[in-house]
């Protein structure tokens, strides 16, 4: 089955990641999840999460990949989202091998 590219804004695909980041250990908590709530509006975040929740590890992986591709991002941009998915990451005081596994991947996919 073909993963369809999503027509994402740059709020929206960056919501989707750092939903990611708040999953990279199979454990979502409400610490992350509210300051992934805190950036966008609530009805982004609600969109996003249900979109989410529906998709496999492997085609989230696949959608964020296409979606980054049609957006063009400075360096200024990536440095500061990078910061932000590093906060989800460390909110626990942890950096678990799922999560520099995932920070790898990310980062292949946006550099």
């Amino acid at each position: 089955m073909a993963t369809e590219t999503p027509e994402w804004t740059k709020t929206e695909l960056q919501t989707y990641i750092l939903l990611l980041c708040a999953n990279a250990d199979n454990n979502e908590t409400q610490e992350e999840i509210s300051m992934i709530q805190s950036k966008v509006p609530k009805e982004t975040f609600e969109k996003i999460y249900q979109e989410f929740s529906k998709d496999s590890e492997k085609n989230k992986l696949k959608k964020i990949d296409k979606s980054v591709h049609m957006h063009t991002y400075t360096s200024m941009e990536l440095s500061a989202f990078r910061r932000e998915m590093y906060k989800i990451f460390f909110s626990d005081c942890k950096f678990t091998l799922m999560e520099k596994r995932l920070d790898m991947t990310l980062d292949n996919i946006l550099y």
